[in-house]
């Protein structure tokens, strides 16, 4: 349940009508008290203010008129350049960064801002009676109407100034980059039950039952779509209060489809129909990564700019290497950090469930692959390439880690001699892959 909130959470964060819904509510709210009160208190108390509107009936219909009908307009025009943002990004860094651009909680509240005080406007003129009816003039409601107008000229500077930032690639690249540091803390180490150290990372089958291979039984996915969130305590729950040992064959970030074994559970026979439905509600399906327990899908759009950056069409070295740099740094945080445990253990020592996540080697590969193999014959990449190999190594703290590396850089240098046709370039890239193997050594000796 927990996890499925968590789910519906994001989603709304990710939404563009979420906070302006919310802000346009808060107004209408907002313009009902404020007119009670105007009911309730008398002009000689407004008047002691100083600051509030004090006309007639028709200045005020018309002054909140104005208004009205002026934040209606910028609405318009502020929504027509966040659909040019979202069009420019989609079709120059990727379109998997729109998500980022609407979930910029800047570009949501400038417009909200400009909706609410709309309606609070609309809300508030209604109430307005002329002296040939029972005259009556909401002074301290105008007045705040009056302010809102103020701020929300305020926050149309702020927003022509924002959205020229955020539509930079350095901005993207940092953006995404804060991202991936932030799915980095929050994920490793990261599990749940009890790890103990000395089994809990040991091969997946040390601890596996004999009998469970031949007596586990699948649990299907129930339709398509990619794995987003898993309740790790909801299965650790289930499989104490059943007697069950699980293993998950897939993890968030994984494609299912439909009638494909999620998990393994054994003994299989203990799986009925209702326990089925329990360990199905743990597992929550979408129509796309999620960052919420996928760190690899954050450094994937990172590695989907810099790919895009180096294509024939844009040619962008210079973003490529901004992405490198990030890249660079999430590595680093990385390597310090323990991996999930494999082997998970409930209170009474019990193996309940086995998870495989996520790898260094796996995420390296992932970060480096697609860019390795785009920037060939592009000098200044590798070389930034290996000297981000270099950094990270000063950062390892295993043989399997510096081994993965190395791959990488003796991929990188082969790639150059090969593809880069000017001999001083080539002697540079094998400079830095020098540089590279020599910080790796401590773990390579």
């Amino acid at each position: 349940m927990q996890t499925l909130l968590l789910k519906y959470w994001y989603r709304l964060r990710s939404s563009f009508w979420f906070v302006p819904a919310t802000m346009a509510c808060l107004a209408v709210a907002m313009a009902f008290c404020s007119v009670e009160l105007d009911k309730a208190v008398t002009d000689d108390w407004l008047e002691f203010l100083g600051w509030s509107y004090s006309g007639g009936a028709e200045g005020a219909s018309l002054l909140l008129g104005t208004v009205a009908g002026s934040m209606i307009a910028i609405a318009g025009t502020v929504f027509s350049m966040t659909l040019v943002a979202l069009s420019l990004a989609s079709s120059q860094l990727g379109p998997r960064l729109l998500r980022n651009f609407m979930r910029d909680t800047a570009n949501q509240v400038v417009l909200g801002t400009f909706v609410a005080t709309f309606l609070y406007c609309l809300l508030v003129l209604r109430t307005i009676r002329r002296a040939d009816e029972v005259a009556f003039v909401p002074h301290l409601s105008v007045s705040i109407g009056v302010l809102l107008a103020i701020v929300s000229v305020g926050v149309l500077i702020y927003f022509i100034h924002h959205i020229s930032v955020s539509i930079q690639a350095d901005q993207v690249v940092a953006r995404v980059g804060r991202e991936l540091d932030n799915g980095i803390d929050r994920l490793f180490p990261g599990g749940f039950g009890n790890a103990r150290s000395a089994t809990s990372r040991a091969p997946i089958e040390a601890n596996l039952p004999a009998e469970f291979a031949r007596q586990a039984c699948p649990l299907a996915a129930l339709k398509d779509g990619y794995l987003q969130m898993i309740d790790a305590d909801v299965l650790m729950a289930l499989a104490s209060q059943e007697d069950l040992l699980l293993r998950l064959e897939r993890r968030p970030g994984h494609y299912l489809t439909k009638g494909r074994a999620m998990l393994m559970v054994w003994p299989g026979d203990r799986l009925t129909e209702t326990l089925a439905g329990k360990l199905n509600a743990a597992f929550v399906l979408g129509n796309q990564r999620s960052a919420a327990q996928d760190v690899e899908f954050s450094l994937l759009q990172l590695v989907e700019i810099a790919v895009r950056a180096l294509s024939s069409g844009i040619n962008d070295p210079f973003t490529a290497v901004a992405c490198v740099d990030r890249l660079e740094s999430a590595l680093c945080r990385l390597a310090q950090r323990d991996m999930p445990a494999t082997n998970r253990f409930d209170d009474d020592e019990q193996l309940r469930l086995v998870a495989p996540g996520a790898t260094f080697v796996g995420i390296v590969d992932a970060a480096f692959n697609q860019i390795r193999q785009s920037a060939r014959s592009n000098p200044a990449v590798a070389i930034r390439m290996l000297d981000a190999i270099a950094q990270i190594a000063g950062h390892v703290n295993s043989l399997q880690q510096a081994t993965c590396l190395h791959r990488h850089a003796g991929m990188i240098v082969k790639g150059a001699r090969e593809a880069v046709p000017e001999a001083d370039d080539v002697l540079a890239v094998e400079e830095r892959f020098t540089a590279a193997t020599l910080a790796l050594r401590n773990f390579r000796s």
